[in-house]
């Protein structure tokens, strides 16, 4: 069994390798569909909208996922849930492959969301807990995973399939997982204690609070039962080239979850019962962790401002990096092939120097300021967010690149400081709970809407008008941002009296 604390400097930076690695072929995974969509779209007779299903159909299984992997690294060994995911996903990847339809493939899709939100719960709070002091940069090397992932995807994909087509693209781009699912079991958990909850203990908690977990989120459940029905009967009425049923579900879901926010809200401010120390050193329940978390999050005003601008980014951003392969081919007039070599090349060279970059600058400012890391990031965005919305309208290859380039680079500033952000204040008991929320709500709130909202305004006014959309959103997201900024040493130094930790250098600033 793996000791509990790291052998040595050097296993700290073998382990944000590994860690790295698995962060980055996750998203490999989850993006090589968008390099496919074109043959694939051919081959099962399938739509834009198809294919914006298919790819939400990953990131909705994964937001709802993520949460509970979370409870459970915090519970459980962060080892073993790191392990199981990467092992899930490289599993039903392989299975992707063999697809033979929309709904086989939209199922696969959505089984890979479950294991890469398990390897995502448990990944970034072991990078935090390796790297107390330079988080920012070691969070921007993991993180690099969702820019670099998702351009390396789309080149891996684009290639294979023009040799051997996109069954073997998907086949082949899981495989690694099951090496990577070995070294992550032999990993080291640094610092976390001896588990006294055994497996059986903590299913019994969680059957016990089966109906807590059902009253909790009564109005997202109902939301999503009444808007399967919707779809469903608008489906069988009107056909499946009818957005009717589309719009109907994602409504009913998306009041659903607006209840939910809502009551969650209210509950936080009527409740006298929170104790001083609001991290306890044994929760009762995987619910009161979860409870727990919430209302750290709806205490913390730092950590809405970046949930809610976190969505807004994902959307913009996991939307460009999954239109643009269908975007370029149809507006430059260039092969699959064509457009995941200029799309991968250009992306890694600019996705890595603006992921260091920005993990630099986000520690450089942090001596300096409280909310350094968030000016670094919310700073990418405003400058990459105005080149991505030039970028759309470009019809010119030679033109394409250089713009192209400049606001790749400037996009990825915000990976490994924003996610250090949040374990800056957020208590270390229950920070993979509290990543697990982020996740969630980005991608449940953020591109999990993206994807086929911009199929279907792809449909109805062409996809060279709908991704505009995409970039005008990362640029709201960069202002929130910087708005949580204004909170974040407050937010800090009130975490640091409650519970007793200290999970980031004060800047000698005030924001």
């Amino acid at each position: 069994m793996a000791s509990s604390v790291p052998r040595s400097p050097r296993y700290g930076y073998y382990a944000l390798g590994l860690l790295t690695a698995v962060n980055l072929l996750s998203y490999i995974n989850r993006n090589v569909i968008f390099a496919l969509v074109e043959p694939v779209e051919r081959d099962l007779a399938l739509t834009d909208f198809h294919a914006g299903w298919i790819a939400s159909s990953y990131v909705l299984v994964y937001s709802l996922a993520v949460l509970p992997f979370g409870v459970l690294s915090d519970l459980r060994s962060r080892r073993v849930v790191l392990t199981t995911g990467v092992a899930l996903w490289s599993a039903f990847a392989c299975l992707a492959g063999l697809s033979q339809g929309f709904v086989s493939l939209f199922l696969t899709r959505a089984a890979i969301g479950v294991g890469a939100a398990a390897a995502a719960a448990a990944g970034a709070p072991l990078v935090a807990d390796y790297f107390p002091h330079r988080r920012a940069f070691a969070m921007g090397i993991y993180m690099s995973g969702i820019a670099l992932g998702g351009v390396l995807g789309i080149l891996v994909g684009g290639s294979l399939q023009a040799v051997y087509g996109w069954r073997i693209a998907m086949i082949v781009a899981g495989l690694p997982g099951f090496g990577l699912a070995v070294l992550a079991w032999r990993l080291d958990d640094p610092g976390r204690p001896p588990l006294s909850l055994s497996v059986r203990e903590l299913l019994g908690e969680l059957e016990m609070g089966a109906a807590k977990v059902i009253r909790t989120l009564a109005p997202l459940l109902a939301g999503t039962a009444v808007g399967g029905l919707a779809a469903w009967y608008l489906d069988r009425r009107y056909g499946t080239s009818s957005a009717a049923d589309t719009a109907a579900f994602a409504l009913a879901c998306g009041l659903g979850l607006a209840v939910n926010i809502v009551t969650w809200v209210r509950q936080s401010r009527r409740s006298a019962l929170l104790p001083p120390d609001p991290v306890p050193d044994v929760f009762q329940t995987a619910i009161d962790e979860v409870a727990t978390a919430f209302q750290v999050v709806l205490r913390t005003p730092t950590l809405v401002y970046i949930f809610i601008g976190g969505a807004l980014i994902s959307f913009g951003m996991n939307g460009l990096v999954g239109w643009a392969p269908t975007l370029l081919s149809r507006t430059l007039d260039l092969t699959v092939g064509q457009v995941s070599l200029l799309l991968g090349k250009w992306g890694l060279l600019c996705g890595i120097a603006g992921t260091l970059t920005g993990g630099l600058v986000a520690d450089m400012l942090r001596r300096r300021f409280a909310s350094g890391r968030l000016i670094a990031a919310g700073v990418g965005f405003l400058v990459g967010a105005p080149l991505a919305f030039w970028l759309i309208s470009i019809r010119d290859v030679e033109l394409f690149v250089p713009v192209f380039a400049a606001a790749f680079f400037f996009l990825t500033w915000y990976n490994g400081p924003l996610t250090a952000a949040i374990f800056d204040v957020a208590p270390a008991r229950l920070s993979a709970t509290v990543v697990g929320a982020y996740l969630l709500f980005i991608h449940l709130a953020g591109d999990a809407v993206a994807f086929p909202l911009i199929g279907l305004l792809s449909d109805r006014f062409g996809l060279d008008r709908a991704a505009y959309l995409l970039p005008a959103m990362s640029f709201v997201g960069g202002i929130v941002v910087l708005r949580a900024g204004r909170t974040l040493r407050r937010d800090i130094e009130q975490m640091t009296r409650v519970t007793g930790e200290f999970r980031g250098a004060e800047g000698r600033r005030g924001s």
